[in-house]
């Protein structure tokens, strides 16, 4: 049976590949998809951390704000 996915072939050190496979039996679930599964939490945590540096480099004492409903009024 084809799968939709992208397969994605990784050497992982042994001490990970431990790690996945004890993760994945307390689980319940497969390696494969817990390891798909971290992965997704990893990227979840680099998108959170690039979007916090982006938003404390807008902050500042010069940064001028307006309501939210004078934005929405201006898009519209």
């Amino acid at each position: 049976m084809s799968t939709s996915k992208k397969r994605l072939n990784i050497t992982l050190p042994k001490d990970v590949r431990l790690y996945i496979q004890k993760l994945a039996v307390r689980d319940q679930m497969p390696e494969a998809t817990k390891a798909a599964q971290l992965l997704q939490m990893a990227l979840e945590i680099e998108e959170d951390a690039y979007f916090a540096k982006v938003a404390d480099m807008r902050v500042s004492k010069k940064a001028r704000f307006i309501s939210h409903d004078k934005f929405w009024a201006k898009v519209l």
